[in-house]
């Protein structure tokens, strides 16, 4: 009877253990790190999840778009883990409101704007005071992100009024919904000019950079990253550090990103 009751009680742990093994591993394999980011940031942050994900086991899934909207999103209550943002104002927009955690706030990433052409008919372009940019672009359309909100399109906006350009195209401008939407307007040849980062002329083979704008003719251009307040995810912190460390610096600079420390 002993040795029956013992065999019993050693199959109720063993089918137990196989129970909970079994509902726990499914949880842990679905967690997953949900990243907002700035659109410009796609290639070097993919290749960067990529290898996240080769290195803890964990995924990295990034959703792309102009911080603007994703900040918005934020707003909205959309399930996030960490934000991305390409300029300090958006990030600032979504801390005033408490939606990230202010401690694991930290500048990631510098980038540099330029006026980029179809590469097939690029040629150089002296970026300076009162160069007559209307006149380049003649019946065409100058393409950029949109300027009161998407954060390359402040950012152009900013450069083109320190150098006393805007006046004479601002009526010319085709304000896209993120900085890669400006890029495929060139790509496509709907527009002859674009303002872009340096960073996603490398996403498109059919552009090139025609001219880069003074340092000093805008705001710096500053990517901050958080973790947002409402994620719960144990793996978030980590991903964070990865983002932050040598092991995923390489990603973003060979992209043309500075590194900020």
């Amino acid at each position: 009877m002993h040795s029956r009751r013992h065999w019993m009680k050693t199959a109720i742990v063993a089918v137990s253990a196989l129970w909970f093994g079994a509902v726990a591993t499914p949880v842990f394999a679905a967690e997953k790190v949900t990243v907002f980011a700035a659109a410009s940031l796609k290639n070097a942050l993919d290749a960067a999840n990529a290898a996240w994900a080769k290195e803890s086991g964990n995924e990295a899934v990034s959703s792309y778009a102009a911080s603007s909207a994703l900040a918005k999103q934020i707003e909205g209550g959309a399930p996030a883990d960490v934000f991305i943002s390409a300029d300090l104002d958006w990030m600032d927009y979504v801390a005033k409101k408490n939606l990230i955690k202010a401690d694991t706030r930290s500048n990631l990433l510098g980038n540099r704007i330029v006026l980029v052409e179809a590469k097939d008919k690029v040629k150089p372009v002296d970026i300076k005071q009162g160069l007559d940019l209307a006149a380049l672009l003649g019946d065409g359309k100058l393409a950029m992100g949109e300027v009161k909100s998407v954060p390359a399109g402040k950012y152009g906006k900013a450069a083109l009024e320190k150098l006393g350009i805007w006046p004479s195209v601002e009526n010319k401008v085709a304000g896209a919904e993120s900085v890669r939407a400006a890029l495929a307007l060139v790509s496509r040849g709907e527009a002859p000019y674009g303002i872009v980062y340096q960073t996603d002329v490398t996403a498109d083979p059919g552009v090139a950079i025609a001219g880069t704008f003074p340092a000093d003719s805008h705001p710096p251009i500053i990517y901050p990253v958080a973790i947002l307040a409402e994620s719960k995810n144990p793996a978030a912190s980590a991903y964070l550090e990865f983002l932050k460390s040598e092991k995923a610096a390489h990603f973003f600079a060979d992209q043309g990103f500075t590194i900020l420390k």
